[in-house]
């Protein structure tokens, strides 16, 4: 059993090793709410392109646009796929980087085509890189801060690629909060365009529209989607990486607050046993004093016979 000393010594480590996880979970939660609002901030631009968008799909009975071919003659290793695959910067945050490179892993495994690999974050591209996994080079960027200027280096690497046919569709492979408790690993694809809309124009407001209104587009429809295309490929790429760096941070607040319930357990645990032992030393300790004592009384009460034997 621990003596006294080593089992104080466990205890303030345990204690200097919360002081960390605490500052951990403070920092995390600032810059939950402050990636929060600076998407809160962009958010309605973006959400405006895709209602243009879904406007310009829905007025267009059929429309031949680059951003829209499927390229269906394209198949098996004919057909490449890119991947912009997001994770941490660091660990300590769960399952969380475990669970966006699995999923990364599994489409590239089932897809049957060629994939192109883009990662974001140094964990990702260490285990990539562990597995000998080819990963293409064009960036390499942190997950740490996401911005519209870095979104937009991506998005203009991607939509090259994807112009010029070297690729053949774009998915970004993210994690995306369903609540304050959970997140899940998800991938969406950004090119080509879906020919549908990404959320009911008309009819509006519940009511229902007879024919849908004629639109004109100026110069044209074609020439308006190639205008807003490119920015909505950055407002896509933009939202998945704050989304994946709210769910590191509130992932990560997680794992530390459960560290922090843990070591508080355990402090408890060794406070007991400290409690235990500190009583068992004093107890031994009163024992022997009055064992001693007793010797000494036993002692004492020999000298004073044989004292009075002599007499």
């Amino acid at each position: 059993m621990a003596n006294i000393r080593e089992i104080s010594g466990r205890i303030r480590s345990i204690r200097d090793t919360m002081k960390i996880t605490n500052a951990m979970y403070m920092i995390s939660s600032t810059k939950l709410r402050k990636a929060k609002k600076g998407h809160e901030g962009n958010s309605p631009y973006f959400e405006a392109l895709n209602r243009m968008y879904a406007k310009i799909i829905e007025s267009t009975s059929e429309l031949d646009n680059v951003y829209l071919d499927e390229r269906p003659e394209k198949k098996g290793d004919d057909r490449t796929i890119a991947l912009i695959v997001v994770t941490a910067d660091k660990g300590l945050a769960g399952s969380y980087n475990h669970n966006v490179i699995k999923l990364a892993e599994q489409i590239m495994k089932e897809c049957g085509c060629k994939t192109k690999l883009y990662v974001v974050g140094e964990v990702g591209r260490q285990s990539f890189a562990g597995k000998n996994v080819k990963m293409a080079g064009q960036f390499k960027y942190s997950a740490q801060n996401p911005s519209l200027h870095r979104a937009r280096l991506i998005s203009e690497v991607i939509l090259d690629e994807y112009l010029k046919g070297e690729i053949d569709e774009a998915h970004i492979v993210f994690t995306q909060m369903k609540n304050t408790i959970s997140s899940e690993a998800v991938a969406m694809r950004i090119l080509p365009l879906m020919y549908e809309s990404l959320e009911p124009v008309y009819p509006a407001d519940g009511e229902m529209i007879p024919e849908k209104p004629t639109i004109n587009f100026l110069p044209s429809a074609e020439d308006v989607l190639n205008n807003i295309v490119p920015d909505m490929v950055v407002g896509d790429i933009y939202s998945a990486l704050v989304e994946s760096f709210c769910s590191e941070q509130n992932d990560r607040m997680m794992a530390m607050d459960t560290a922090n319930k843990n070591a508080a357990e355990m402090i408890r645990a060794l406070s007991i046993e400290y409690n235990r032992e500190r009583q068992a030393m004093i107890t031994q300790e009163i024992t022997e004093v009055i064992a001693g004592a007793k010797a000494q009384k036993k002692k004492k009460a020999k000298r004073k016979l044989a004292a009075s034997e002599g007499k």
